[in-house]
């Protein structure tokens, strides 16, 4: 194939599928590819979550705000094609302490227009009937919202599709086509493929990407799991979690890290998190990781001890040194752009990120100050790399 595109897309994951619709939706010719199948990687490897609770002011919670402001807005009509569902989270104080603590961040959020409200114990029982009676105040958010993962990247690529993009599956990219530095297409199984630009979203394998182009992206894997119950009566009503998940998610720490994250699905099935370890791609399962979670969950919903566990599966989330994702030109290879290092986030911020990046390659003002995710930031990686 030789016929060149405006736009290829690396990586069919919810990252690259929204990215895909918005530059297809605004003009952009646009190929999509991946080396297996549309979310066959990290999104089909997560519960799917849209959150504002765990944000602190800053650039992600503006992204992630856009996102919601997408999801409730333009693309609202395809909101049952994903399965959208305004649930609302509650962040769960068990002493005094974490509840004073709780107040502190809750009372910082407020500030910055997040919308949450400090409950008692007796509207958090009102909300969830069956929470542990330890409980002693929580936080609702009642913007918290969840998707089906793997269905927002199907659709949101069909969507695409109908505005001429193509997406290629099982396709794997071996190297850049360059014109002197700049990056002119990829070198794939499928024969080479030419772009005026080419959009690294592969996730956790973003930075091998990167290091097929001659660049750094310093992206890394860092596994969850996710328990999956058996299906159960509604027992569950919102994403609940304990205080300490907003730590764990902000944390580069290496090791092991759990923190009782606790929801119920329209099937009726329990999903039980949540974990994070930065072991590479190691698929070893990790049964410290599952029983340390099991023991959260039960810190929060006693009546667990009784239920059944199906399954678990994990995921490896494309961790970002500073905690923020990469969006937007490569700061060394013209002609590729990054899409990537949302982390656990990803799903929640891909509709933000599709439009923003379809509005720079356009030419157009962004809907946020996009000045914070660029990759550049990070160019000190590859000179310290070319140093060595």
């Amino acid at each position: 194939m030789t016929r060149s595109s405006d736009v290829i897309i690396i990586g069919a994951g919810a990252v690259g599928a929204a990215a895909a619709y918005f530059c297809a939706r605004a003009g952009l010719s646009v190929r999509i590819i991946d080396r297996g199948s549309a979310a066959s990687g990290t999104s089909s490897r997560c519960e799917g979550n849209i959150l504002v609770s765990d944000k602190e002011s800053g650039p992600e919670l503006e992204l992630a705000n856009l996102s919601l402001e997408i999801l409730n807005g333009e693309l609202s009509e395809y909101g049952s094609s994903w399965e959208f569902e305004k649930k609302g989270g509650i962040i769960v104080a068990s002493q005094e302490s974490s509840l004073a603590s709780l107040n502190r961040v809750v009372s910082h959020q407020k500030e910055h227009s997040i919308n949450v409200e400090e409950i008692g114990v007796e509207d958090l029982t009102r909300l969830e009937p069956n929470i542990s009676p330890n409980a002693v105040g929580a936080a609702y958010y009642p913007d918290d919202s969840q998707v089906m993962p793997i269905k927002l990247v199907f659709k949101l690529l069909a969507l695409a599709e109908t505005f001429g993009a193509q997406f290629l599956p099982h396709c794997t990219v071996h190297g850049f086509i360059r014109d002197k530095n700049r990056v002119v297409g990829v070198e794939t199984d499928k024969g080479l493929l030419y772009a005026n630009t080419v959009i690294n979203a592969a996730g956790p394998w973003s930075s091998a990407v990167a290091q097929l182009a001659g660049t750094s992206m310093p992206v890394e894997p860092r596994r969850g799991y996710v328990m999956v119950t058996e299906p159960l009566p509604p027992s569950v009503f919102h994403k609940v979690y304990a205080a300490e998940y907003i730590d764990n998610v902000g944390s580069s720490d290496a090791g092991l890290q759990c923190s009782p994250v606790v929801e119920g699905t329209p099937a009726g099935t329990i999903l039980i998190g949540s974990s994070r370890e930065k072991v590479g791609f190691s698929e070893e399962t990790n049964y410290t990781a599952l029983s340390t979670m099991g023991r959260n969950a039960l810190s929060l919903f006693p009546f667990l001890k009784h239920v059944k566990i199906l399954r678990h599966y994990f995921g490896f989330r494309p961790y970002s040194p500073d905690h923020l994702p990469s969006i937007g030109p490569d700061a060394a290879v013209p002609g590729l752009w990054h899409a990537t290092g949302h982390e656990g986030a990803g799903i929640g911020l891909s509709v933000g990120t599709g439009k923003i990046l379809a509005q720079m390659l356009t030419g157009q003002p962004t809907s946020i100050d996009s000045a914070a995710f660029a990759p550049a930031r990070f160019a000190h990686h590859l000179d310290s790399q070319e140093a060595q």
